[in-house]
């Protein structure tokens, strides 16, 4: 593949300077162009495949670095920061502090979808990771400009445990023990003393409730009743379901 006009090498060595990285690295050109490249643009030339290994590429940069930043944090409390770490939102984010969205080729009705904005652009972040690691084979384009924004979200979420996505942790957990994703059971309280206690919902795995919660909505009460099961099992010593 090559890139596709004479000045879009010049924009995407725009991005990498952007990202603190030299001109002289490495780097797969023609993987970053396609990187930043949206299916609505080229059905077969785009950022899909790269999108799928950045997946796994943002997911090990976040596991090392909370490995030695935090050597002694429980792993299911690794679970819970990395899934925030990873999020669509996070990831978006970032993103749009590099002004990566300047650089993505799109046709026009992608552009204008503002509802997909933030799934776009956590898919364009991935696939630019995937090109980077791709171009080394290792972390070395990667961390040294992605572990600060990391850095500093997790001390935020290990400050602030409200901001663990306790639902996504658990679900996290049981498919790498179990394989299964835990249910939840939601029910509408009729009689209540505050918007709070709306709803109630209950976490069950392999036909044991592992939590309960109540909340204003049902996905706060999944929240809720998720936090109770995810801190539960962390909390023994050894987990018999």
């Amino acid at each position: 593949m090559t890139i596709g006009y004479p000045n879009r090498k010049r924009q995407l060595q725009k991005l990498i300077q952007r990202l603190g990285l030299s001109d002289n690295v490495p780097i797969r050109w023609e993987l970053l162009d396609l990187a930043l490249t949206h299916p609505t643009l080229s059905a077969e030339a785009n950022y899909e495949q790269l999108e799928f290994v950045g997946d796994s590429v943002v997911r090990l940069a976040a596991s090392e670095l909370l490995y030695e930043v935090y050597p002694d944090c429980p792993v299911g409390e690794f679970a819970a920061i990395r899934s925030i770490l990873v999020s669509d939102r996070t990831l978006a984010e970032i993103a749009d502090g590099y002004g990566m969205s300047q650089f993505l080729l799109a046709a026009g009705s992608a552009i204008r979808d503002k509802a997909g904005e933030e799934s776009r652009l956590a898919d364009c972040f991935e696939a630019v990771l995937a090109s980077l690691y791709l171009s080394t084979h290792d972390l070395s384009l990667i961390r040294s400009w992605l572990d600060t924004h990391f850095r500093q979200r997790a001390t935020e979420i290990i400050q602030d445990p409200a901001r663990n996505n306790y639902k996504a942790a658990l679900q996290e957990w049981t498919q790498s023990h179990y394989k299964v994703l835990p249910e939840y059971k939601v029910q509408q309280n009729r009689q209540i003393h505050n918007d709070e206690q709306r709803f109630t919902a209950a976490v069950w795995l392999q036909n044991r409730k592992l939590g309960e919660g109540t909340g204003r909505s049902i996905k706060a009460a999944e929240q809720a009743a998720a936090e109770v099961a995810f801190l539960s099992l962390y909390d023994q010593t050894s987990v018999r379901i």
